[in-house]
């Protein structure tokens, strides 16, 4: 009999009630987070075959001043003349090439206070 007693004594299911033995209190965390971005960006423009003129004391002989027999006149000989052709075939006009380097720091602290 005082072995059944011993083993429904070890058998029988444990409870405890614990009470905290504090009334208030604080915690504290801080993250960091870091992030590095490295990009290039290429960029190439084309474009379509161009060509103007102009200048002062100037007359061309014809509307298209690509053409082999276009020719450049003086309208007064003898007065101070200026003239810029400019001209440019179809294709790439600009290539451009931008390397960043991008970094970025994130820190968040969150306070949590409680009490009973």
């Amino acid at each position: 009999m005082k072995k059944l007693l011993l083993l429904l004594l070890i058998a029988a299911p444990v409870s405890a009630q614990v009470t905290p033995n504090f009334t208030q209190g604080s915690m504290q965390s801080t993250t960091t987070t870091t992030i590095d971005i490295d990009r290039t960006i290429a960029t190439n423009v084309y474009g379509g075959a161009y060509s103007s003129w102009s200048g002062t004391n100037i007359q061309a002989s014809g509307d298209d001043i690509s053409a082999t027999g276009t020719k450049f006149t003086l309208k007064t000989p003898g007065n101070a003349f200026q003239l810029e052709v400019v001209t440019r075939a179809a294709g790439k006009i600009e290539d451009s090439l931008v390397t960043e380097a991008i970094t970025q720091n994130t820190v968040t602290t969150s306070l949590s206070v409680f009490s009973q």
